[in-house]
């Protein structure tokens, strides 16, 4: 197969397994669904190519040599950055852990699709689709611990709001 088609197959593939991926997001209404998902996956793969393939003709001498891993590295980086900006603390609870975790592998198996290990992205995308569906469906049935500073605040709300207006008055104490 021609390199060019090649390359292509192997972006493509990245971008139906990261719109797999992001269908599910979606469909759940989390904060990173199918557009997202696929750009990370389809963008992974094609920094893979490139760090692979890219720099063939740069260097004619034998005496130099290129760490093709540097690209794919920065965008595990890249990434973790993208996944932290999903994250949020509010109200005493984290939330966008598994969104950040879901771009984080979608990238991963875009980097697989991107160095033609297409059937490691294929296995991996299966996995990660599974283990989202099940851990939904397990922790419905067994039903889910509320840790959320919310369903304490239902139980005791006053508690909640004079809290806060203590911490806003010593703040305001401190600024004077």
């Amino acid at each position: 197969m021609r390199p060019d088609l090649e390359f292509f197959l192997r972006i493509l593939v990245a971008a139906l397994l990261g719109s797999a991926i992001g269908l599910e997001r979606e469909y759940r209404a989390k904060e990173a669904g199918f557009r997202t998902h696929f750009l990370v996956a389809m963008g992974a793969a094609l920094f893979m190519i490139l760090s692979a393939h890219g720099f063939d003709g740069v260097l004619t001498s034998d005496n130099h040599r290129l760490d093709v891993s540097r690209i794919a590295a920065k965008v595990v980086s890249g990434i973790g950055f993208i996944g932290a900006g999903t994250i949020i603390f509010q109200r005493h609870a984290v939330r966008g852990l598994t969104t950040a975790a879901g771009l984080w592998v979608t990238a991963a198996i875009g980097m697989a699709a991107g160095a033609g290990m297409y059937l490691l992205a294929v296995e991996t995308t299966v996995l990660v689709l599974l283990g989202l569906e099940a851990f939904n469906h397990i922790l419905r049935r067994i039903g889910r611990r509320d840790t959320s500073s919310a369903a304490a605040e239902e139980e005791n709300p006053s508690s909640f709001e004079q809290n806060d207006t203590e911490n806003d008055e010593n703040s305001t104490d401190r600024l004077r």
